[in-house]
């Protein structure tokens, strides 16, 4: 059987569609459904039902990813061993959201380099374009907020995090304790400080604690958590960041916790690998080392 129409098959299979499959192949979707075509006529069963959006494999189909595809990502190890073979180093490729894993990870996994790990960083802020990329083969080791569903990728709570409500201390002064007990009454009076227009921390925040929807727009909009902190801390307006991002700034007063809620809305990381890659050895070293030092976080 061509090793090339399986490698087409597994990216179609963790993709769930032949035009993503194609774009991180690097193939045109007519390829692409071409080869798979071909691998049906072969073994003689269809390995997907065609939909309006995407194709769901069949039982052949799931049966057939579920056996080929650890032997598929076993063979790029050996070829990427390989070409390490000299320096004797291994390169993992992580990918996650630009903060965690700038502030998170790349820390704690940079003890690994003296044993002969190099390390590859992407950054998503989009977390099904991270995991098709996993999936692809592209990273070796991915955190997310949201587990993934499916058997060809394998996830494990990593850590929680706190969502807290901050603002500068000038804007905390202008608020009294009772303003504070009405979520939408607190949005009115602020502006507000996000990644996205939608303001997803802000409402995952107000739904949690207020069961309210947050009423204002954006003030500031701007794609890193980071951005959104040093905004907040100037003066922009309100924001809801995690604890571990903000933790050093509360202390030195430079924005204030607007609400103690007595649960605070908290978000879950995930490690997720391709199933069967922990056999690596240092795709499986780097695992529980975050899971290690995420005992701390």
């Amino acid at each position: 059987m061509d090793l090339a129409l399986l490698r087409t098959f597994v990216t179609v299979h963790r993709a769930g569609s032949f035009t993503r499959a194609a774009a991180l192949l690097g193939l045109s979707q007519p390829a692409v459904t071409g080869q798979i075509r071909t691998l049906e006529r072969q073994l003689g069963r269809p390995l997907f039902l065609r939909q309006a959006r995407g194709v769901t494999p069949t039982t052949m189909g799931d049966e057939l990813a579920h056996r080929a595809a650890p032997h598929l990502d076993a063979l790029v190890e050996i070829t990427e061993t390989g070409l390490d073979e000299e320096s004797g180093v291994r390169t993992l490729h992580l990918a996650g959201p630009p903060e965690f894993t700038s502030v998170r990870a790349l820390p704690a996994l940079t003890s690994l380099i003296s044993q002969g790990l190099a390390l590859r960083a992407s950054f998503f802020a989009d977390a099904e374009e991270l995991l098709d990329g996993l999936a692809a083969g592209h990273h070796d080791l991915a955190i997310v907020t949201a587990r993934p569903r499916g058997g060809l990728l394998t996830s494990t709570p990593l850590c929680d995090e706190e969502h807290v409500l901050v603002a500068s201390p000038r804007w905390a002064a202008r608020l009294g304790h009772d303003v504070l007990r009405e979520g939408h009454v607190v949005l009115e009076q602020l502006p507000v400080v996000e990644v996205h227009e939608s303001l997803p921390l802000v409402s995952r925040y107000w739904a949690s604690v207020f069961d309210s929807r947050p009423a204002a727009a954006g003030a500031v909009i701007a794609p890193d958590l980071r951005a959104v902190l040093e905004s907040a801390a100037a003066g922009a307006g309100l924001a809801v960041l995690p604890r571990y991002l903000c933790e050093a700034a509360l202390e030195r007063g430079e924005i204030v916790a607007l609400y103690d809620p007595p649960v605070p809305p908290l978000r879950t990381y995930f490690l997720v690998v391709r199933t069967g890659t922990l056999a690596l050895p240092h795709i499986a070293r780097a695992h529980e080392w975050l899971l290690r030092a995420s005992v701390d976080w």
